[in-house]
């Protein structure tokens, strides 16, 4: 890494522990922690820590490990079956034994040899690390959604912007060509005047009453819960399903927002901005353990004259209805109408959004070069406002109005409350 970027970061760092009370503990990457051959010089290295090694996580770290100029030192998860196995994909990839485990993520962001830390914890966790280490001066790859909470999400876009630092959200589809190739399109006026989008992200999951069950051996289960409301342990509480718990996320609504909405938002251009009125149903399940919407359907109005149907009933994707035809794309490919439209070019002087090479490489650039990511915090916040304000739309069961702007509801105190949630002592952002 350049000599800037070091001074930079260590100001950052002695900043943030002086102003924290902190005095870290002294660590060196050892000699063997280099690797061999093809590894970039020890000075150009990004030295990354892992909080969060589950599905997400341990995907993550094999992006990144995957990197010449990147040297992951250290992981941490609460699961001790999670971080032996992280520590031992480092390892392997090293052929040494120097990857430091941690079960607390203050501990690992404590280190004195980070450049950049990816986090992917449940969404009730995502706000307080990330912005601990925004003040710790250290880049960030964070998993969508950006926050379980609009509040959350607005202290993180802060943090961010007041500690100067690289994020990327995990919207990877930013990275793929044919999401771009789809946005340019609508961007481009090649549908015409766009009138409406339609959003499809997945219906949700019910189950019915679990049994309280003892807490396994090696599972840190009141540091999982962290500042979620404290729920006796059971099996399917945690770990890839709370996503469908209310008290840690949003649903398959919070999970896909931050992917499909983002997307319909990139085509528009209204990606810094959000709906002026929203309104839905949805279904609950009516006991049991999750507790997230399992059928939607909300329709969000935009101030520049088009509506966004968010849909568990519409094909998945994001679709645009113009007054000259429509462009749909999913992971799963893309399609138009007319059907010419595909084989389009986007002319040397038309609107050409933000090319990534991968999603990882992105991130790794821009820590290198400074520049925004493809997904950047701001962008991600209203990409899952939307999700947030459905969600809180058919939560109330009517028409609410929104000022983008401001990020508060209009002459609605009831409304308000739900943009943030209570946070279990001692946690706080």
């Amino acid at each position: 890494m350049s000599a800037g970027k070091m001074k930079r970061r260590g100001f950052l760092k002695g900043a943030a522990g002086a102003a924290a009370g902190m005095v870290a503990a002294p660590y060196v990457i050892t000699s063997s922690a280099l690797g061999a051959g093809g590894r970039a010089p020890a000075s150009e290295r990004i030295v990354m820590g892992g909080i969060g090694l589950g599905g997400m996580g341990t995907g993550d770290l094999g992006g990144f490990l995957g990197f010449s100029e990147v040297q992951v030192v250290a992981v941490c998860d609460v699961d001790t079956n999670h971080r032996n196995r992280a520590v031992g994909i480092v390892n392997g990839r090293y052929g040494n034994k120097d990857c430091a485990g941690y079960n607390d993520f203050r501990r690992l962001l404590a280190r004195d040899d980070l450049d950049a830390v990816f986090i992917a914890l449940p969404d009730h966790w995502h706000a307080i690390p990330a912005i601990m280490a925004a003040r710790r001066g250290l880049d960030i790859h964070a998993q969508k959604p950006l926050a379980r909470t609009i509040v959350e999400g607005r202290a993180i876009c802060d943090a961010v912007k007041r500690y100067g630092i690289v994020w990327q959200t995990g919207s990877q589809q930013r990275s793929d060509g044919r999401f771009r190739f789809a946005c340019e399109l609508v961007r481009n006026g090649r549908i015409g005047k766009v009138h409406t989008v339609k959003v499809g992200l997945p219906g949700g999951h019910s189950c019915g009453p679990q049994p309280v069950m003892p807490v396994p051996d090696g599972f840190d289960y009141d540091m999982w819960l962290g500042p979620a409301p404290w729920s006796p342990y059971t099996k399917n509480r945690c770990h890839w399903n709370f996503r469908w718990i209310w008290d840690y996320s949003g649903g398959q609504i919070t999970d896909w927002a931050g992917h499909h909405c983002d997307i319909a938002q990139w085509g528009m251009g209204t990606e810094h901005t959000g709906p002026v009125e929203i309104e839905g149903k949805g279904e609950w399940p009516k006991d049991g353990l999750w507790n997230t919407v399992t059928r939607h359907t909300f329709t969000c109005t935009y101030k520049q004259g088009f509506k966004m149907i968010v849909s568990s009933q519409n094909r998945m994707g994001a679709r645009w209805e113009g007054t000259d035809g429509w462009v749909w794309v999913d992971r799963g490919g893309i399609d138009a109408e007319p059907k010419s439209l595909l084989n389009e070019r986007i002319g040397p002087n038309e609107i050409h959004l933000y090319e990534s090479r991968g999603h990882h490489r992105n991130f790794i650039e821009c820590v290198k070069t400074r520049a925004e990511t493809v997904a950047p915090a701001e962008v991600a916040q209203r990409s899952i406002s939307i999700g947030h304000l459905g969600n809180i739309a058919m939560k109330l069961g009517r028409k609410v109005h929104w000022n983008p702007d401001r990020e508060r509801f209009i002459n609605d105190p009831e409304a308000d409350r739900w943009l943030d949630r209570p946070k279990r002592e001692p946690w706080r952002l």
